[in-house]
């Protein structure tokens, strides 16, 4: 095997595969080391609800034969109320999805090495020049990229990210069948992905329905394991207590069977970005964190990061005077904001917003959404503070100063 490549990446997600399929296809010499063996891959990263969007199918060409049910709606839910709305969607079969990145980017060159456990770089007069996985066996690259997620054994030791543990968010979700897909009284989940706000099923969080087809669906739920959680939560109620507690109270779920197999459970962190890149080294997807904090859509964000940072791979190799200093790989942090996650930090604030409010409130914001016109819902959910006005009441007054005592105020004291 070579050990010399153009561009070293740690991760075969779709982060990884993304920014690999992207340089393999500029005719980059690329590795990607995946923790995973090839004949269970990816089994144990199998983590993602994998709803999707068509912007992100057109824009990153992917075939129809990964996607398991495409959606005409998305529907929101309360503890007693709903609010639909038209939107095209996918609900992707997330293995199939990840094989096929490797597939395509391996297609157009790009070595892939599984069983490879990532556990440091290799430093050269201070800087990352290759890494080092399965204990002593190297691989050196002119630039580093991390895309293995929260493990970040690259990021962290290089100083480039922190994930705090207050913003650690954890998911768990079961494939089913016999799920009532139009029951009474709820709205009708045919080709729709379902997201339910209710603390009594995902205290600080929320969970969820993806319909796949028939009579079999997608449900699950997640919460980030803060305060805005432990305020909430059940007395010794863990994850899988939540999920079990919804399955005996939903009467859409009263004669669903979990198909065998078909468990996940993921993390990620919902926090703003710091640090991203450093000398020949860059990190993108869930390393950064790049997950859409309020409604938790991962896949998009991550393969929007590993084409940015393939872009700014390529801006330096394509020019062989170019250095990958951290000075000229900044622009990768500069379309990350532009591109990847704009208005990232009014994101963060919507979410923390949205979890401090209580049952009774999601209730009423069902019908404050259902008032309101797409442009109004879509500004909105973008973090225009203007649109987010209009979804507010005098009421709210009590739960607006709880929240600006917590986030507001000590940041302001800083």
């Amino acid at each position: 095997m070579n050990d010399r490549y153009d561009v070293v990446i740690a991760g075969a997600g779709p982060a990884g595969g993304q920014c690999a399929r992207d340089l393999a296809a500029r005719g980059y010499d690329v590795v990607v080391l995946e923790t995973e063996p090839e004949d269970e891959f990816p089994r144990a990263s199998n983590k993602s609800t994998a709803g999707t969007f068509p912007s992100m199918m057109a824009s990153y060409n992917v075939p129809d034969d990964v996607v398991m049910q495409y959606t005409d709606s998305v529907v929101l839910e309360s503890p007693t109320n709903y609010y639909v709305r038209d939107q095209p969607g996918a609900v992707l079969d997330f293995a199939a999805f990840k094989r096929f990145l490797v597939e395509d980017s391996r297609e157009n060159g790009a070595e892939y090495r599984f069983g490879a456990r990532v556990t440091e770089p290799i430093m050269e007069g201070g800087e990352i020049v290759g890494v080092r996985y399965n204990g002593d066996e190297e691989v050196y690259g002119e630039i580093v990229v991390d895309a293995t997620g929260p493990a970040a054994p690259l990021a962290k030791k290089l100083g480039v990210v922190d994930l705090e543990r207050e913003n650690h968010a954890i998911g768990i979700e079961y494939e089913f069948e016999g799920i009532e897909v139009d029951r009474p009284g709820y709205a009708d989940l045919h080709d729709a992905m379902m997201l339910r706000l209710d603390h009594e099923l995902a205290p600080g969080g929320y969970s969820w329905i993806f319909h796949t087809g028939e009579d079999t669906a997608k449900v699950g739920l997640c919460y980030i394991q803060n305060d805005y959680h432990s305020t909430r939560s059940k007395s010794s109620y863990t994850i899988d207590d939540y999920l079990e507690h919804w399955l005996e109270t939903d009467p859409r779920l009263a004669d669903a069977e979990r198909l065998e197999g078909k468990q996940h459970r993921g993390s990620a962190h919902i926090q703003m970005p710091g640090q991203m890149h450093t000398d020949r080294f860059m990190a993108i997807g869930d390393t950064v964190p790049s997950v859409d904090p309020l409604w938790g859509e991962g896949i998009h964000k991550c393969m929007d990061s590993g084409r940015v940072a393939a872009a700014t791979a390529d801006r330096c190799l394509k020019h062989g005077g170019v250095e990958p200093t951290a000075e000229n790989l900044e622009v990768y942090e500069t379309l990350w904001h532009r591109d990847v996650a704009p208005n990232v930090r009014n994101r963060q604030l919507m979410t923390k917003l949205l979890y401090l409010a209580d049952n009774e409130r999601y209730d009423r914001l069902m019908a404050d959404l259902d008032r309101l016109d797409d442009d109004t819902l879509s500004k909105a959910n973008d973090g225009d503070w203007l649109s987010i006005a209009r979804l507010l009441h005098l009421e709210d007054a009590p739960l607006l100063a709880e929240f600006a005592k917590r986030e507001l105020v000590p940041t302001l004291s800083l």
